[in-house]
């Protein structure tokens, strides 16, 4: 059996219970900068979709791939956006469970259990599992994970057009060498998490 065989065998045995099964994981807890974002997928096992695995073991390319198959495959997908201020507010943690829980109640098509990437679960009044290393052991949590890694690097790419100098599009917020270097010549920008340890 291979990888993705397992990876859709797992989410399946759920979804043969006849419940609709939501993967859930987010992308951008580490940055500096930016927003968390949430993806949420409710795969269609009659389309399965061949050789998902957890976004960060994957390509650019690979992962633009699979995100154009979710968006034509699967029952519903859906993203949940918390921004830098609110994460500054809450905290990270609770910034992270805010944005599935948003992800979650967009999506056009209402789950009965949703599967989420991690040990935490969210608020919402709903039937939840939390998976540690679900993004490698679950089919949709993987979809997930995909389409939150997705979104959230474009979105930077976008950012980095309205502030310039900090290398957003090669980053996407991550604490690298260059990222530093950027804060110390131009100081912080609107959309850094003031609260994470080396912005300020």
């Amino acid at each position: 059996m291979t990888e993705s065989d397992h990876l859709i065998q797992v989410g399946n045995r759920i979804l043969r219970s006849g419940k609709v099964v939501a993967g859930v994981d987010e992308a951008g807890r580490g940055c500096l900068a930016g927003p968390v974002v949430a993806g949420a997928v409710i795969l269609d096992e009659n389309q399965p979709i061949h050789g998902l695995r957890d976004s960060k073991t994957l390509s650019e390319k690979k992962r633009n791939e699979f995100f154009e198959q979710i968006q034509g495959k699967a029952l519903a997908y859906s993203v949940g956006i918390t921004e830098a201020e609110e994460i500054d507010r809450i905290n990270i943690l609770q910034a992270a469970l805010l944005a599935m829980e948003k992800a979650v109640l967009i999506l056009h098509k209402r789950p009965d259990c949703i599967l989420i990437d991690g040990n935490s679960k969210t608020s919402l009044p709903i039937e939840q599992k939390a998976i540690v290393k679900g993004d490698s052991r679950c089919a949709c949590i993987a979809a997930a994970s995909i389409v939150a890694k997705v979104t959230r690097d474009r979105i930077m790419t976008e950012i980095e057009r309205k502030y310039p100098g900090y290398g957003f599009s090669r980053h996407k917020g991550y604490p690298t060498k260059e990222h530093f270097a950027a804060l110390k010549n131009l100081g912080p920008c609107p959309i850094h998490r003031k609260s994470f340890k080396g912005v300020l």
